[in-house]
Protein backbone atom coordinates (compact mmCIF):
# COMPACT_ATOMS: atom_id res chain seq x y z
CA UNK A 1 0.00 0.00 0.00
CA UNK A 2 2.67 2.49 0.94
CA UNK A 3 4.54 1.74 -2.35
CA UNK A 4 1.30 2.44 -4.31
CA UNK A 5 0.48 5.52 -3.07
CA UNK A 6 3.68 6.63 -3.47
CA UNK A 7 3.79 6.25 -6.78
CA UNK A 8 0.39 7.57 -7.05
CA UNK A 9 1.81 11.21 -5.64
CA UNK A 10 4.97 10.89 -7.52
CA UNK A 11 4.12 14.00 -10.28
CA UNK A 12 5.41 13.75 -14.05
CA UNK A 13 8.81 14.80 -13.73
CA UNK A 14 9.35 13.38 -10.77
CA UNK A 15 12.38 10.96 -12.33
CA UNK A 16 11.40 8.28 -9.56
CA UNK A 17 7.50 8.63 -10.25
CA UNK A 18 5.74 5.87 -12.43
CA UNK A 19 4.68 8.15 -15.32
CA UNK A 20 7.33 7.18 -17.75
CA UNK A 21 7.74 6.54 -21.31
CA UNK A 22 5.24 8.96 -23.46
CA UNK A 23 5.74 11.86 -21.35
CA UNK A 24 8.79 12.83 -22.70
CA UNK A 25 11.04 12.62 -19.66
CA UNK A 26 11.47 8.50 -19.61
CA UNK A 27 12.30 6.12 -21.95
CA UNK A 28 10.87 2.68 -22.52
CA UNK A 29 10.52 0.84 -19.35
CA UNK A 30 11.18 3.54 -16.93
CA UNK A 31 14.50 4.53 -18.56
CA UNK A 32 15.12 7.79 -19.03
CA UNK A 33 15.57 8.95 -22.78
CA UNK A 34 19.02 9.76 -23.60
CA UNK A 35 19.03 13.28 -25.05
CA UNK A 36 20.88 13.75 -27.90
CA UNK A 37 24.66 15.81 -27.77
CA UNK A 38 26.99 16.15 -30.65
CA UNK A 39 29.76 13.49 -30.60
CA UNK A 40 34.02 14.83 -30.93
CA UNK A 41 34.74 16.63 -34.47
CA UNK A 42 36.89 13.97 -36.07
CA UNK A 43 38.00 13.93 -39.73
CA UNK A 44 35.31 13.76 -42.26
CA UNK A 45 33.94 10.41 -43.48
CA UNK A 46 36.14 8.28 -46.42
CA UNK A 47 32.82 8.68 -48.87
CA UNK A 48 32.77 12.35 -48.50
CA UNK A 49 36.87 13.07 -49.08
CA UNK A 50 36.34 10.95 -52.14
CA UNK A 51 33.36 12.91 -53.18
CA UNK A 52 35.45 15.78 -52.79
CA UNK A 53 37.99 15.01 -54.80
CA UNK A 54 35.42 14.00 -57.50
CA UNK A 55 34.26 16.82 -57.85
CA UNK A 56 37.34 18.92 -58.38
CA UNK A 57 38.01 15.94 -61.00
CA UNK A 58 34.94 17.00 -62.74
CA UNK A 59 34.90 20.61 -62.78
CA UNK A 60 38.73 20.75 -63.74
CA UNK A 61 38.09 20.00 -67.91
CA UNK A 62 36.39 23.74 -67.06
CA UNK A 63 38.60 25.08 -64.66
CA UNK A 64 42.03 24.49 -66.71
CA UNK A 65 41.10 26.59 -70.14
CA UNK A 66 40.06 29.39 -67.72
CA UNK A 67 43.17 29.49 -65.61
CA UNK A 68 45.36 29.49 -69.71
CA UNK A 69 42.86 31.46 -71.85
CA UNK A 70 41.97 33.98 -69.01
CA UNK A 71 43.92 34.19 -65.75
CA UNK A 72 47.26 33.64 -67.51
CA UNK A 73 47.34 36.18 -69.82
CA UNK A 74 45.81 38.52 -67.74
CA UNK A 75 48.44 37.76 -65.02
CA UNK A 76 50.94 38.28 -67.98
CA UNK A 77 49.61 41.81 -69.08
CA UNK A 78 49.71 43.03 -66.03
CA UNK A 79 53.54 42.07 -65.77
CA UNK A 80 54.24 43.42 -69.51
CA UNK A 81 52.60 46.74 -68.12
CA UNK A 82 55.87 47.55 -65.97
CA UNK A 83 58.39 47.00 -68.76
CA UNK A 84 59.22 48.42 -72.28
CA UNK A 85 57.81 45.56 -74.16
CA UNK A 86 57.92 46.67 -77.86
CA UNK A 87 57.70 44.74 -81.05
CA UNK A 88 60.58 43.21 -83.03
CA UNK A 89 62.70 39.84 -81.87
CA UNK A 90 65.95 40.79 -81.22
CA UNK A 91 64.53 43.50 -79.32
CA UNK A 92 65.64 42.84 -75.29
CA UNK A 93 62.88 43.56 -72.85
CA UNK A 94 63.78 45.74 -69.57
CA UNK A 95 61.78 45.93 -66.29
CA UNK A 96 61.07 49.88 -66.31
CA UNK A 97 58.76 49.80 -63.15
CA UNK A 98 55.70 52.27 -63.27
CA UNK A 99 57.30 54.67 -65.95
CA UNK A 100 54.67 53.67 -68.17
CA UNK A 101 51.44 54.35 -65.80
CA UNK A 102 54.00 57.92 -65.20
CA UNK A 103 53.50 58.33 -69.15
CA UNK A 104 49.67 57.13 -69.40
CA UNK A 105 49.02 60.36 -66.80
CA UNK A 106 49.89 62.72 -69.02
CA UNK A 107 48.47 61.23 -72.12
CA UNK A 108 45.80 63.00 -73.34
CA UNK A 109 44.73 61.00 -76.64
CA UNK A 110 44.13 58.19 -73.83
CA UNK A 111 41.94 60.21 -71.60
CA UNK A 112 39.97 61.40 -74.55
CA UNK A 113 39.33 57.87 -75.65
CA UNK A 114 38.11 57.14 -71.97
CA UNK A 115 36.15 59.77 -71.93
CA UNK A 116 34.77 58.57 -75.55
CA UNK A 117 34.46 55.23 -73.73
CA UNK A 118 32.33 56.47 -71.02
CA UNK A 119 29.82 58.53 -73.56
CA UNK A 120 29.93 55.32 -76.13
CA UNK A 121 29.12 52.85 -72.56
CA UNK A 122 26.55 55.30 -70.51
CA UNK A 123 24.62 56.06 -74.20
CA UNK A 124 24.50 53.09 -75.62
CA UNK A 125 22.96 50.97 -71.82
CA UNK A 126 20.37 53.63 -70.70
CA UNK A 127 18.75 53.87 -74.08
CA UNK A 128 19.24 50.16 -74.84
CA UNK A 129 17.30 49.50 -71.12
CA UNK A 130 14.60 51.84 -71.48
CA UNK A 131 13.29 50.50 -75.11
CA UNK A 132 14.06 46.66 -74.09
CA UNK A 133 11.83 47.42 -71.19
CA UNK A 134 9.30 48.49 -73.14
CA UNK A 135 9.80 45.86 -75.66
CA UNK A 136 9.59 43.43 -72.96
CA UNK A 137 6.34 44.36 -71.34
CA UNK A 138 4.67 44.64 -75.07
CA UNK A 139 6.24 40.72 -75.71
CA UNK A 140 4.68 39.97 -72.40
CA UNK A 141 1.45 40.68 -73.27
CA UNK A 142 -1.36 38.05 -74.78
CA UNK A 143 -0.62 39.25 -78.77
CA UNK A 144 -1.14 37.60 -81.40
CA UNK A 145 1.74 35.75 -83.25
CA UNK A 146 3.64 37.13 -80.17
CA UNK A 147 6.06 33.96 -80.65
CA UNK A 148 7.18 35.28 -84.03
CA UNK A 149 7.78 38.69 -82.56
CA UNK A 150 9.47 37.35 -79.73
CA UNK A 151 11.88 35.22 -82.55
CA UNK A 152 12.44 38.33 -84.89
CA UNK A 153 13.68 40.56 -81.70
CA UNK A 154 16.46 37.91 -80.80
CA UNK A 155 17.81 38.25 -84.77
CA UNK A 156 20.49 41.29 -83.68
CA UNK A 157 21.42 39.14 -80.64
CA UNK A 158 22.40 36.32 -82.72
CA UNK A 159 24.92 37.91 -85.57
CA UNK A 160 28.27 38.41 -84.93
CA UNK A 161 29.21 42.12 -84.26
CA UNK A 162 31.09 41.95 -87.37
CA UNK A 163 28.31 41.32 -89.19
CA UNK A 164 26.38 43.75 -87.71
CA UNK A 165 29.07 46.34 -88.16
CA UNK A 166 29.34 45.50 -92.23
CA UNK A 167 24.98 45.70 -92.64
CA UNK A 168 25.41 48.70 -90.98
CA UNK A 169 27.94 50.47 -92.91
CA UNK A 170 25.68 49.95 -95.76
CA UNK A 171 22.45 50.93 -94.10
CA UNK A 172 25.11 54.48 -93.55
CA UNK A 173 26.52 54.46 -97.17
CA UNK A 174 26.56 57.66 -98.27
CA UNK A 175 25.40 56.91 -101.71
CA UNK A 176 23.58 54.18 -102.04
CA UNK A 177 22.78 54.05 -98.08
CA UNK A 178 19.01 53.21 -96.84
CA UNK A 179 19.04 55.68 -94.83
CA UNK A 180 20.36 58.73 -97.20
CA UNK A 181 17.44 57.13 -100.09
CA UNK A 182 15.01 57.33 -97.15
CA UNK A 183 15.94 61.02 -96.92
CA UNK A 184 15.97 61.93 -100.27
CA UNK A 185 12.83 60.29 -101.25
CA UNK A 186 11.12 62.21 -97.93
CA UNK A 187 12.38 65.13 -99.27
CA UNK A 188 13.93 65.90 -96.61
CA UNK A 189 17.71 66.68 -98.08
CA UNK A 190 20.84 65.00 -99.63
CA UNK A 191 22.00 62.75 -96.97
CA UNK A 192 25.33 62.75 -95.38
CA UNK A 193 28.30 60.51 -94.80
CA UNK A 194 26.69 59.64 -91.33
CA UNK A 195 29.96 57.74 -90.31
CA UNK A 196 32.78 60.00 -91.34
CA UNK A 197 31.34 63.59 -90.08
CA UNK A 198 32.64 64.55 -87.40
CA UNK A 199 29.15 65.55 -85.47
CA UNK A 200 27.60 62.50 -86.63
CA UNK A 201 29.70 59.58 -85.93
CA UNK A 202 29.42 58.78 -82.48
CA UNK A 203 25.42 59.01 -82.36
CA UNK A 204 25.66 56.68 -85.26
CA UNK A 205 27.76 54.34 -83.54
CA UNK A 206 25.43 54.53 -80.72
CA UNK A 207 22.92 54.00 -82.15
CA UNK A 208 23.90 50.78 -83.91
CA UNK A 209 25.31 49.66 -80.52
CA UNK A 210 22.01 50.29 -78.97
CA UNK A 211 20.04 47.81 -81.83
CA UNK A 212 22.57 45.09 -81.12
CA UNK A 213 22.45 44.85 -77.58
CA UNK A 214 19.03 45.39 -77.17
CA UNK A 215 17.69 41.81 -77.78
CA UNK A 216 19.88 40.61 -74.82
CA UNK A 217 18.62 42.75 -72.30
CA UNK A 218 14.92 42.33 -73.81
CA UNK A 219 14.92 38.47 -73.19
CA UNK A 220 16.13 38.72 -69.76
CA UNK A 221 13.72 40.97 -68.73
CA UNK A 222 10.94 39.51 -69.90
CA UNK A 223 12.08 36.02 -68.06
CA UNK A 224 11.46 38.49 -65.00
CA UNK A 225 8.54 39.60 -66.07
CA UNK A 226 7.42 35.79 -66.63
CA UNK A 227 8.01 35.21 -63.47
CA UNK A 228 6.07 37.74 -62.08
CA UNK A 229 2.68 36.48 -60.54
CA UNK A 230 -0.15 37.69 -62.15
CA UNK A 231 -2.32 37.17 -58.94
CA UNK A 232 -0.66 40.15 -57.53
CA UNK A 233 -1.30 42.40 -60.94
CA UNK A 234 -4.96 41.39 -60.37
CA UNK A 235 -5.40 42.38 -56.78
CA UNK A 236 -3.81 45.68 -57.74
CA UNK A 237 -6.15 46.23 -60.58
CA UNK A 238 -9.09 45.62 -58.45
CA UNK A 239 -8.41 47.87 -55.73
CA UNK A 240 -7.81 50.34 -58.34
CA UNK A 241 -4.43 50.76 -59.36
CA UNK A 242 -3.57 52.41 -62.71
CA UNK A 243 -1.37 51.01 -65.17
CA UNK A 244 1.75 52.74 -63.98
CA UNK A 245 1.07 52.51 -60.41
CA UNK A 246 1.06 48.65 -60.77
CA UNK A 247 4.35 48.70 -62.67
CA UNK A 248 5.64 50.68 -60.37
CA UNK A 249 4.34 48.64 -56.94
CA UNK A 250 4.17 45.09 -58.16
CA UNK A 251 6.42 45.31 -61.93
CA UNK A 252 9.47 46.85 -61.02
CA UNK A 253 9.93 45.59 -57.49
CA UNK A 254 10.00 42.15 -58.70
CA UNK A 255 11.95 42.97 -61.88
CA UNK A 256 14.51 44.95 -60.25
CA UNK A 257 17.17 42.82 -58.99
CA UNK A 258 17.57 41.37 -63.50
CA UNK A 259 17.49 44.79 -64.34
CA UNK A 260 20.40 45.82 -62.16
CA UNK A 261 22.29 42.77 -62.95
CA UNK A 262 21.87 43.16 -66.78
CA UNK A 263 22.40 46.99 -66.77
CA UNK A 264 26.02 46.68 -65.12
CA UNK A 265 27.01 44.00 -67.28
CA UNK A 266 26.06 45.77 -70.36
CA UNK A 267 27.91 48.79 -69.04
CA UNK A 268 31.24 46.80 -68.85
CA UNK A 269 30.63 44.94 -72.19
CA UNK A 270 29.65 48.24 -73.98
CA UNK A 271 33.05 49.75 -72.58
CA UNK A 272 34.84 46.77 -73.66
CA UNK A 273 33.73 46.53 -77.06
CA UNK A 274 35.77 46.59 -79.71
CA UNK A 275 34.75 44.88 -82.83
CA UNK A 276 31.67 46.61 -83.45
CA UNK A 277 33.41 49.91 -83.83
CA UNK A 278 36.46 48.78 -85.61
CA UNK A 279 34.55 47.57 -88.65
CA UNK A 280 32.13 50.48 -88.54
CA UNK A 281 34.75 53.51 -88.22
CA UNK A 282 38.05 51.94 -87.12
CA UNK A 283 38.35 54.92 -84.49
CA UNK A 284 37.96 57.63 -86.93
CA UNK A 285 37.07 60.25 -87.79
CA UNK A 286 39.79 61.97 -85.78
CA UNK A 287 39.60 59.98 -82.87
CA UNK A 288 35.87 60.66 -82.33
CA UNK A 289 34.82 57.05 -81.83
CA UNK A 290 38.72 55.81 -80.72
CA UNK A 291 38.01 53.82 -77.76
CA UNK A 292 40.09 52.73 -74.71
CA UNK A 293 40.20 49.15 -76.40
CA UNK A 294 40.38 50.66 -80.03
CA UNK A 295 43.73 52.55 -78.73
CA UNK A 296 45.13 49.98 -76.53
CA UNK A 297 44.69 47.96 -80.02
CA UNK A 298 46.49 50.66 -82.18
CA UNK A 299 49.19 50.99 -79.33
CA UNK A 300 50.02 47.35 -79.44
CA UNK A 301 49.74 46.00 -83.31
CA UNK A 302 49.98 49.32 -84.71
CA UNK A 303 53.06 51.62 -83.56
CA UNK A 304 54.31 47.77 -81.39
CA UNK A 305 54.09 49.42 -77.82
CA UNK A 306 53.28 46.30 -76.13
CA UNK A 307 53.88 47.15 -72.84
CA UNK A 308 52.24 50.69 -72.88
CA UNK A 309 49.36 49.15 -74.37
CA UNK A 310 49.54 46.04 -71.35
CA UNK A 311 49.70 49.65 -69.17
CA UNK A 312 45.87 51.12 -70.72
CA UNK A 313 44.94 47.44 -70.26
CA UNK A 314 45.62 47.50 -66.16
CA UNK A 315 44.10 51.16 -66.10
CA UNK A 316 40.72 49.62 -67.93
CA UNK A 317 40.40 46.43 -65.63
CA UNK A 318 40.93 48.60 -62.57
CA UNK A 319 37.72 50.41 -63.71
CA UNK A 320 35.82 47.53 -64.24
CA UNK A 321 36.93 46.10 -61.22
CA UNK A 322 35.22 49.25 -59.30
CA UNK A 323 32.12 49.26 -61.44
CA UNK A 324 32.20 45.70 -60.13
CA UNK A 325 32.59 45.95 -56.85
CA UNK A 326 29.80 49.10 -56.40
CA UNK A 327 27.99 46.46 -57.98
CA UNK A 328 28.68 43.74 -55.48
CA UNK A 329 28.38 45.79 -52.50
CA UNK A 330 24.84 47.14 -54.19
CA UNK A 331 23.68 43.37 -54.02
CA UNK A 332 24.58 42.42 -51.16
CA UNK A 333 23.12 45.36 -49.12
CA UNK A 334 19.62 44.84 -50.96
CA UNK A 335 20.36 40.84 -49.51
CA UNK A 336 20.63 42.20 -46.50
CA UNK A 337 17.60 44.60 -46.52
CA UNK A 338 15.46 41.91 -47.57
Amino acid sequence: MTSVTAMKRSGPDDPHGGRSGRDGHGGQGGRPRRSWRPGPSGPPPRGKAIGDRAAWFLVLPALIPILILSVGPLLYGIALAFTDAQSGRTRSTQWIGTLNFQDLLHDTLFWDSFRIGLVWAVGVTVPQFLLALGLALLLNQNLRLRWLARALAIVPWAMPEVVVGIMWRLVYNPDAGILNETIRDLGLGDGRDWLTGLATALPAVILVGIWAGMPQTTVALLAGLQNTPRELHEAAALDGAGAWRRFRTVTWPAIKPIALAISALNLIWNFNSFALVYVLTSGGPGGRTRLPMLFAYEEAFRYGQFGYAAAMGCVMVAVISVLLAFYLVGRLRGGEDR
